[in-house]
């Protein structure tokens, strides 16, 4: 018996057991609220190959927006443009240079042509864009949020998108005359289609889940519009009103050739008659500037509408 506890192996307590090795969790998975404030943080390993290199995360972003650096594309192409007029690489016969045009400018605006041309102008795109995004956001509403509006509208605007606007014209003016009424309501019908196509796919688009949820509240028809319905539609209602700017633009120019006796349209046309470049690239320019300066002015509305996103776009 003495023999056999004798040779039983010995079993070193749990108190004498040598201690784990403690694991030191990565900087990552510490959360910032439990790091000890004044701590010196860790710099970051990341694996290159079979290297652990120490060192600051990669940057995927684009970067920090710069002010005013859309500009630089505009300056490139007036600087070019300039370069080729001053070497005599351009026919001034058939494209005027940059010091020609800011001549011809400065005569339009001093006689007083240019202003009267661009406030016509200015009136029926404005509008035209008016009626056009009112007309888009209602029948996007009620084409997303009832299947008996989608079922009636959805198909004839697909139909209407796929047909242009240059295609109407002697529809229109059939049925409104060649007055100013027949110039806005054709913007109007561009811009329409283009807001309500962003804005539908954006109403169709919210998740489901947030409409379970104010139905699980026991929100009203209009709580549910103010606090689902309108945040959710909002990205691609911007979407559409930046192409809807545009879509006015390029109505304005193919209507104001229509029996116009002003405007910046009416202005080009008539100088294609007498082949002044000049005045040709002026009204251009002012369709242009309206461009950039329209979707500028979205762009900012926008910035601050939809605020709680962070986007690449900063």
């Amino acid at each position: 018996m003495t023999e056999a506890l004798s040779r039983t192996p010995t079993v070193a307590p749990a108190a004498q057991a040598e201690p784990a090795a403690q694991v030191e969790p990565a900087p990552e998975a510490v959360p910032r609220a439990e790091r000890a404030p004044g701590a010196t943080p860790v710099p970051q390993k990341v694996m290159r190959g079979s290297t652990l290199v120490r060192g600051t995360r990669r940057r995927l972003g684009p970067g920090r927006a710069v002010p005013f650096a859309r500009l630089l594309g505009p300056v490139l192409v007036v600087a070019v443009w300039w370069a080729a007029s001053a070497g005599r690489y351009l026919d001034p016969r058939i494209l005027s240079g940059p010091g020609a045009v800011a001549s011809t400018a400065v005569d339009l605006i001093r006689s007083g042509r240019l202003q009267d041309n661009m406030e016509i102008s200015l009136q029926r795109a404005g509008l035209g864009l008016l009626f056009g995004v009112l007309s888009g956001v209602l029948l996007a509403v009620a084409a997303g949020l009832s299947r008996v509006g989608e079922y009636l509208l959805d198909g004839t605007l697909q139909v209407k998108r796929a047909i242009p606007s240059l295609a109407l014209l002697p529809l229109m003016i059939l049925w409104l005359g060649i007055g100013e009424e027949m110039k806005v309501v054709v913007i109007a019908l561009g811009v329409a289609v283009v807001v309500y196509v962003n804005t539908y796919a954006s109403l169709t688009g919210i998740d489901s889940k947030y409409v379970e949820l104010a139905e699980s509240l026991d929100l009203g028809r209009w709580q549910f519009i103010r606090k689902v319905v309108v945040p959710g539609a909002l990205p691609g209602f911007f979407v559409g009103l930046r192409l809807g700017v545009t879509s006015s633009w390029l109505g304005l120019v193919v209507v104001e050739q229509v029996n116009a006796s002003k405007g910046l349209g009416y202005m080009m046309f008539q100088a294609q008659q007498y082949a002044q470049s000049d005045v040709i690239i002026v009204g251009l320019v002012c369709y242009g500037i309206f461009g950039f300066v329209s979707d500028a002015v979205v762009r900012s509305v926008e910035r601050r509408a939809l605020s709680w996103r962070r986007t690449l776009a900063g």
